[in-house]
């Protein structure tokens, strides 16, 4: 909602980046960063938004004295794991039935990581 949005924001660490079309949401505590949420409107996928947004994360959570990202993505998004192994990402372990889907089911989560670039 935007009232958990503009909670999250005011947050010490947290990370918010845009494209027009897209966006990422994360933090930074101590030296981890967490990326919550990458998000691109349906119809501007497949055009590099997600890659840019992803990249100005990465770059702003190393600024702020991260060392090391972790995200979660559900198993069954294909297109976004991709998406991260091609950005250098690893997948590191599951998270069984993570995620809760329409109808009562269950889908498991991906942890994947990356080491940031330090100065």
């Amino acid at each position: 909602s935007p009232h958990t949005f503009k909670g999250f924001l005011s947050a010490r660490g947290a990370i918010l980046v845009s494209e027009e079309q897209g966006f990422a949401l994360g933090r930074v505590i101590v030296d981890e960063a967490e990326l919550l949420t990458l998000a691109v409107v349906p119809e501007a996928r497949r055009r590099g938004i997600a890659q840019k947004c992803l990249a100005a994360f990465e770059c702003k959570a190393e600024a702020m004295g991260a060392t090391r990202a972790f995200l979660e993505v559900a198993e069954t998004n294909s297109a976004a794991r991709a998406l991260y192994q091609s950005a250098g990402w690893l997948e590191n372990a599951i998270r069984s039935d993570y995620y809760r889907v329409p109808g009562g089911g269950t889908i498991n989560a991906i942890v994947m990581s990356k080491s940031l670039k330090t100065a």
